[in-house]
């Protein structure tokens, strides 16, 4: 599944950089996540290197966006292969 990024979001830029996706994005108060290209770093990382970095701890699973492992990697392997 995807990760959102909660309202408890500090603003402190330390996540966008670190995602290997281009998913995460400044939104109109925070940061988001576009559920369309977080694999939750599946084929890139071991962990989700947002919630690494995150400092607030306020990057959860989205419930919205359940996806399996598989369903991530098909995604990653989607989006390396349009760039």
């Amino acid at each position: 599944m995807a990760l959102l990024i909660t309202d408890e979001c500090i603003n402190c830029d330390v996540c966008e950089p670190e995602c290997p996706n281009d998913a995460i994005y400044m939104g109109e108060e925070i940061y988001e996540i576009d559920p369309a290209r977080c694999t939750e770093c599946v084929g890139h990382f071991d962990e989700p290197q947002c919630q690494q970095v995150c400092p607030v701890d306020c990057i959860p699973l989205d419930p919205q966006h359940m996806e399996t492992e598989e369903q991530l990697l098909e995604k990653y392997q989607r989006l390396i292969a349009t760039g």
